[in-house]
């Protein structure tokens, strides 16, 4: 006869296959012909192999009506725990499309909230993989009561862990306000979408004017509503993307950023910068170019490229270390910060003051871009954003400018008045309260208007010329200490390099406040 002792362990390996399979073998097969993996196979792409220790994996609902009695599942639709990426300690979620379509339910949103309460207290990042159908409507207000703790438990995490969030299914309701709360939102392009509303509930779904990707697809929130940092190709790739992000930034926000040895030379010479600014101030050109000339292996990690594409954000490392780039793309609107490009930098400036990482912002702006548009819209305000994010930013600062750097932009962008630590131009840049043309029409308009039609071309050009050689070089700036240093661009690397290597261990002390008063 068998004993005690082997009847029991035959009953626990029956209950975790009965977990393992989900809500049923036939449900995770119909997944799979999808396209989509499995909530254990996403956590097995995410985590180095055989690292996962799962956590509550006995926990279900406790809702009796509508014969959810009849059918318990055990983990209740999300599979959760920690494990490692690239050698590094993470907490982890994947919710299982399988059982009750992915929808959080009271204790499904429990758990997740242990998960995510675990991490803060283990100092850990949280990765959180999205695929399920908004609250479980069998669960009444208890699903929204669950909800509401795992939403307080992600706002107390913020700033604290880093939080990402992979959205490769559909993600509806509150469960996409929780997403989004992560600092960084990755989208499966096929199947990744984010709805507030169900498209089953949305007019313009319902008469045919949009689809559901069309409403809250990957491309969509990747070019229009801001959300989506990164699209990735399919759930390996969204997985990769998560590790690369992660390899940027800290454990937590006490922590350094990791370092990185690199083989590229800090005093690297970075020649290929002498001409790459036109000798037409109104000429465009790539900024991106600029950033992988400067930083280490040209490595250059570019966020939400699709959106606001007049300023240009993301990760990249400077003799090993890793740092924040903002820059202007003179390529799009001639660079001008507008709504959507302060929005961007402003939370992305934030995002790395939080967990530590070094901002490097290149400058080449106008100004904001004027129009009834952005001014009905708010422009004052969300252009004080960017203002307030450098400000109240007390990493290390640094700010290279490279064409010009006009009015309040110039102000906005990391000036030397809100603080930066290091501040460098080149030759060809040119820091004014506007544009030399701009400018002399203003100021000269009354003796422009009174030369001779023959002379008026020649006396306006002669203005303009005199007012650049009086306000427009960098050395009136750079007099004036508002400048560190005029660079050729050629010593652009070597130069912010050991600008970085000094400011390390910059530590700056504020006087207590509760928080400040950011301009929403």
């Amino acid at each position: 006869m068998e004993g005690v002792n082997g009847a029991r362990l035959r009953e626990l390996r029956d209950r975790r296959g009965t977990i393992e399979k989900g809500g049923g073998a036939r449900k995770l097969e119909a997944i799979r012909a999808t396209g989509r993996g499995t909530a254990r196979e996403r956590i097995g792409m995410l985590l180095d192999e055989g690292s996962f220790i799962e956590l509550d994996a006995f926990v279900t609902h406790r809702t009796t009506d509508h014969n959810m009695h009849l059918h318990p599942s055990a983990g209740d639709g999300v599979v959760a725990g920690h494990g490692s990426i690239d050698g590094r300690r993470v907490y982890c979620f994947a919710q299982d499309f399988s059982v009750h379509g992915g929808s959080m339910g009271e204790m499904h949103a429990l758990k997740i909230a242990k998960v995510v309460e675990m991490a803060e207290r283990a100092r850990a990042p949280l990765v959180g993989i999205w695929d399920g159908g908004g609250q479980r409507a069998q669960d009444g207000i208890a699903a929204l009561g669950g909800t509401g703790e795992l939403l307080d438990r992600m706002v107390q995490c913020s700033g604290r862990i880093p939080m990402l969030s992979l959205v490769l299914g559909p993600v509806v309701g509150v469960s996409a306000l929780a997403a989004a709360l992560a600092d960084f939102t990755i989208l499966g392009e096929e199947h990744g979408q984010l709805f507030l509303s169900s498209p089953l509930e949305t007019p313009e779904v319902m008469s045919g004017e949009v689809d559901a990707p069309g409403l809250g697809g990957a491309n969509l929130h990747a070019s229009r509503s801001g959300i989506a940092c990164l699209v990735a190709d399919d759930e390996d790739d969204a997985c990769a993307i998560a590790a690369d992000l992660l390899s940027f930034l800290p454990d937590h926000n006490d922590a350094a950023p990791p370092f990185e040895e690199t083989a590229d030379p800090s005093d690297r010479l970075t020649e290929d910068l002498e001409s790459i600014v036109p000798d037409n101030p109104n000429k465009p050109y790539d900024m991106v170019k600029v950033i992988e000339t400067v930083v280490d292996d040209g490595r250059f990690v570019q966020l939400f490229d699709a959106y606001a594409e007049n300023i240009i954000i993301g990760f990249a490392r400077l003799g090993g270390r890793s740092v924040g780039v903002i820059a202007n793309q003179p390529q799009v609107l001639a660079g001008c910060l507008d709504i959507d490009a302060s929005i961007k930098a402003a939370r992305f400036i934030r995002t790395c003051d939080a967990f530590n990482l070094p901002l490097l912002t290149v400058e080449d702006v106008p100004g904001f871009l004027p129009g009834v548009v952005q001014e009905w819209g708010g422009i004052i305000r969300h252009g004080a954003k960017l203002l307030y994010a450098y400000a109240e930013a007390t990493v290390p600062k640094m700010t290279l400018v490279t064409r010009k750097a006009y009015g309040g932009a110039y102000l906005a962008m990391s000036c030397k008045h809100l603080a930066s630590d290091y501040n460098v131009a080149w030759p060809t840049a040119e820091l004014a309260v506007m544009g030399a043309e701009g400018a002399v029409n203003i100021i000269h308009r009354r003796e422009i208007a009174a030369a001779d039609d023959a002379e008026k071309e020649n006396v306006r050009q002669n203005l303009i010329d005199e007012y650049k050689a009086k306000f427009g070089d960098p050395y009136v700036a750079a007099r004036n200490g508002w400048l560190d240093d005029v660079i050729e661009p050629s010593e652009s690397r070597l130069r912010l390099i050991r600008a970085l290597n000094v400011l390390a261990s910059k530590r700056e002390w504020t006087p207590p406040k509760k928080h400040g008063n950011i301009p929403l």
